[in-house]
């Protein structure tokens, strides 16, 4: 017998999962606040660029097995997939968490499963279960539990099935009961652990990526002041070993690394402790974006000083990783809103996306001729052949290290 799941939150990892879970025989309901994105999926179409999800999509809407709503409904299993991002000072927010149970709250019933996959401060889950209790959810006869997504954006489809999983409940129960449901479509291994546990184990995979890249930037940052070139040196460094240094880049973005230590960070300072380490990386990641756009700023002014004119500076990607759409927490996005605000005479380029809504997105062979200074800021498949002649480059991400 199948599965009747309700899905809340469309998004990168919300509809990925309904597409995926409906061509598993699972009856699919899935919830956005964004009419139009229910629109989108109801026709059996995307929102996002992720590959093979379109196909995913398409298939699931023509079976009957998805279809999208503004409400959700009555279900067995409701996966909770919404944004988690902070409020000012770096304050985790878990608002749209908050409001995503109240809204399931009126459809749960006794046996259901309750699985949040946001990434969450630690103690989210257990509030969950208590906005349930709040609005006249018998909890004692739910099972409530936290399975944080942990995939690559590029790669989703194949790695929400063949990634282990870690599944943490409110009780023991909880977790048996949402492992055997993970199990029944993820051929990686299912972990059971507790609730509070998978919180901070997701929290504590981006963390570790975070001071990792932070490593790799400051190292960035030295080797142009050293002059020596930082690309050389790190795969001179890798070649011993036991040492892997990962490669820099204009800053960190995206829905995780860049927000995720920050919910450490925060819960740590409320326990009146440090994470030093944790804090200090985010720090540094943040700085390595500010001196970007100085070195940018500098290399647009030697230009006019030397020509008599303003430079055209062409920003190479807005995403926040290679080969993806996705500009959320996006270093490179900020580097160019940053300079045209400061009155930077800006060629936007990202072949993943059609427009953007606050400047026009110019095509990159178009912007590689008419600019003067070439930033490449994102390391798209699109730039590593591109011959560049007579102009000033900064490389930020690699793409001309041959």
């Amino acid at each position: 017998m199948s599965k009747k799941v309700c899905v809340i939150g469309l998004g990168y990892i919300g509809l990925p999962t309904a597409a995926l879970l409906a061509n598993r025989n699972c009856d699919v309901h899935g919830v956005d606040v964004v009419q139009s994105t229910v629109d989108t999926i109801n026709k059996g179409e995307i929102h996002i660029v992720e590959p093979e999800l379109d196909t995913f999509v398409k298939a699931a809407v023509n079976s009957g097995k998805l279809k999208a709503d503004i409400k959700p409904v009555e279900a067995d299993i409701f996966i909770i997939a919404v944004p988690t991002p902070f409020h000012e000072g770096y304050v985790p927010n878990i608002d749209y968490v908050v409001s995503a149970t109240k809204a399931i709250a009126p459809y749960v019933k006794e046996g259901n499963i309750v699985i949040l996959e946001s990434t969450s401060p630690v103690g989210t889950t257990d509030k969950v279960e208590e906005v349930l209790k709040e609005n006249g959810v018998d909890t004692s006869k739910v099972y409530i539990a936290h399975c944080p997504e942990r995939v690559l954006p590029g790669q989703i489809m194949r790695e929400l099935v063949e990634n282990d999983r870690i599944v943490g409940g409110t009780t023991p129960e909880a977790t048996q009961k949402t492992v055997e449901f993970y199990k029944t479509f993820v051929s990686g291994e299912v972990l059971s652990t507790t609730a509070r546990t998978a919180e901070m184990a997701k929290l504590t995979e981006n963390s570790f990526r975070d001071v990792n890249i932070a490593f790799a930037n400051e190292l960035s940052m030295l080797c142009d002041t050293f002059d020596i070139d930082v690309w050389e040196l790190i795969s001179l460094t890798n070649r011993h070993p036991r040492v892997n240094v990962l490669q820099p880049g204009a800053g960190v973005g995206g829905h995780c690394i860049a927000v995720d230590p920050w919910f450490i960070v925060h819960a740590a300072k409320e326990a009146k402790t440090e994470a030093k380490i944790i804090k200090t990386a985010r720090e540094v990641n943040t700085y390595k974006t500010e001196w970007a756009i100085e070195k940018i700023k500098n290399a647009a002014l030697e230009f006019e000083n030397k020509n008599g004119r303003k430079a055209k500076v062409a920003c190479m990607g807005l995403a926040f990783k290679p080969d993806i759409d996705d500009l959320r927490e996006s270093p490179a996005l900020y580097i160019t809103k940053r300079l045209l605000s400061e009155g930077v005479d800006v060629l936007a380029v990202e072949p993943n996306i059609k427009s953007h809504n606050e400047f026009k997105i110019v095509e990159y062979t178009k912007a590689i001729e008419e600019a003067d200074v070439v930033t490449f800021l994102v390391a798209h498949k699109e730039f590593k052949e591109l011959d560049i002649d007579n102009k000033v480059v900064l490389d930020f991400c690699g793409v001309t290290n041959k």
